[in-house]
This record gives structure tokens, sequence and C-alpha cells, in this order.
């Protein structure tokens, strides 16, 4: 089975990557700017596999044995749906492949912004924060005795609660597909009232677009912090903002952006409130073996004909 990867992988990854069963599937790995090279490949491919880059009807319609769009991860959000079901493509995902990367960063981020540790380890290699800077230790706070809400009760926080629980927070979680579960589920008007923290875990929809709009940011806990590994555009950017210029937020830790990557002028990024890393949170040497393992299995089943694990069209 011949598979097209357009993605700049680490030496590591490519590593992972070239071991797979040559026997289920046949991996050309493309860096992501070569548009030429994507484009010949395309034409033999039955396979795409897809990391971030958009799965476009032009680019499925460039692949005339194109027969499996499988998504990396779970948000199929940047995959043209609609056309792949019109032309009888198949779309999986994969979830639980990185819901251990997912949450362990999630919980990083957390404890990054309560710490102060992006500022104050930039004060220490810079030889000007030794003893501390006292104005980045105002605030420290610990995760244990706070309330923590997480918005969707999925893979991803459900791993998230069993960490922040043993460290001590009051978990509670906002998710409409939920009716019961291990840690109080609440309506999301009433998380974003209590939480000291919110940590974001939905797909973006048409209903999920700009869920924490400006008149919810503004319901927010005063001195609360946002975390997002989900995506950029479940959050109104502006909004966001202008809530931690006027000291509204304490701090936000964002994995994605509405833009990916950030123009250089977006205000977030210029704020010293706000911590940013490149789209990552999935993307561990363990999420791509799991990942690889998923993609063997149903490139066999593509080629003999049985059901495909996690199939969304």
């Amino acid at each position: 089975m011949k598979a097209v990867l357009p993605y700049d992988a680490s030496p590591q990854i490519r590593r992972i990557i070239e071991v797979a069963d040559t026997a289920a599937v046949e991996i050309a790995l493309l860096a992501e700017d070569d548009a030429e090279g994507f484009a010949r490949a395309l034409e033999e491919a039955e396979v795409l596999l897809h990391v971030l880059a958009p799965v476009t009807a032009a680019v499925m319609d460039a692949a005339p044995r194109l027969r499996l769009v499988h998504k990396i991860g779970i948000g199929v959000d940047a995959i043209d749906l609609a056309h792949a079901d019109a032309k009888g493509i198949a779309v999986c995902n994969m979830p639980g492949t990185n819901s251990a990367a997912v949450a362990e960063l999630a919980l990083s981020l957390m404890l990054a912004a309560l710490r102060s540790i992006i500022p104050i380890s930039a004060a220490v290699k810079a030889g000007r924060g030794w003893p501390a800077d006292t104005a980045l230790l105002d605030g420290a706070g610990e995760i244990g005795q706070r309330t923590v809400g997480l918005v969707g009760y999925g893979a991803v926080p459900r791993r998230l609660a069993a960490a922040l629980t043993a460290l001590g927070a009051r978990v509670i979680a906002a998710d409409p597909f939920v009716q019961e579960a291990d840690i109080p589920i609440v309506p999301l008007d009433t998380l974003l009232r209590e939480a000291d923290i919110v940590s974001l875990h939905v797909p973006l929809t048409e209903e999920t677009r700009a869920l924490l709009d400006a008149p919810r940011i503004a319901a927010m806990k005063r001195g609360a912090i946002v975390v997002n590994t989900a995506r950029g555009p479940l959050i109104d950017e502006a909004a966001l903002a202008e809530a931690l210029a006027s000291g509204h937020l304490a701090a936000v830790a964002l994995d994605v952006f509405a833009e990916e990557p950030p123009h250089p002028g977006n205000p977030l990024l210029g704020l010293a409130n706000v911590i940013a890393t490149p789209h990552i949170a999935w993307l561990t040497d363990g999420t791509w073996r799991r990942s690889m393992a998923v993609i063997e299995e149903n490139c066999r089943r593509l080629a003999s004909g049985a059901p495909l694990l996690h199939r969304v069209v």
C-alpha cells in the first residue's frame, strides 16, 4: 500500500517512520514545502497521512488512486469530509494514540504558568535572576487546592484529571455529551465562573468555534489561567489578549493559535503573561510509535477489504 506523508520529521521520528512494515505500507516521507514532490507522490498514493496541512478537495482530486486519508491524531477539522465522502475516500483518525502526550503537556503548561518558570529561567540564564526577581515570584501558586476546569471530558482530560486530582486539585468538567463521570460534570458557565485554571479539550466544530468569546472570558474568575492544547479558533484571540493586558486573566498557555504559525503581529506574542508552544502537545516518540501501529493495521485492512479502525467517513 503506497502512502504519502508531508511532514518535516525530526531524525528520531524519521527513524520510527522508516522502519514501518513495508509489507503493509510504503511511506513516501516528504518535506512539507515540497509541493512538486507531493504532487508527484499523490499520483500513486492510495493513502494520505495527515498531520496539520489541510486536506482540501483539490488535494483529493489530485490523487486518482486515493482510498484513505488517515489523520495522525484525532481532530479531522482540516479534512474536507464531505468531499471525501462524495468520492468514496475513507477518513480515519487515531483516538488514544496521543492522549498521554497531550495530557502531560497541558499539565506542564499549567505548572509553567503558575510558577512563572519561563521568565524565571530566562532571568537566571541572563545573569540577572539570582536571587530571583521577587516580582516574578508574586502570585506563584500550586495546583493543589485550586479548581481546574476541563472543557471536554474525553481521553485526554480523563488522563489529566487523574494527575490533577493526585496533586490535590478540585477538578470539574463541562461536556454536553457526558452525563456522569468520576468528577463533577457542570455547565460551561459554572465551570468558567468557578475555575482557577481552564483547560480546553474539545474538537473544532461550528458549535465550538470561539467557544471562549469576550462575554465568556469576562465571566471567568479574575486571575484565572487558560490553557489550550486543542484548537486555536476555540478562543477569540482579540478578547483573550485584551483580558490578559488588563489583568483580568493572569496568564495563558497556548500550544495552538487561530492562524498557524501565528502572524508576528499577533498581540498575544507580545505579552509577558503568554506561554506559547508550536502545536507540539501530541508530538512524542510514543505518539508516533502508537500511530505507526494503527497506520500499518489499517493499511492491512484496506488491502484485504476488512473494516477500518476508527473510521470517521
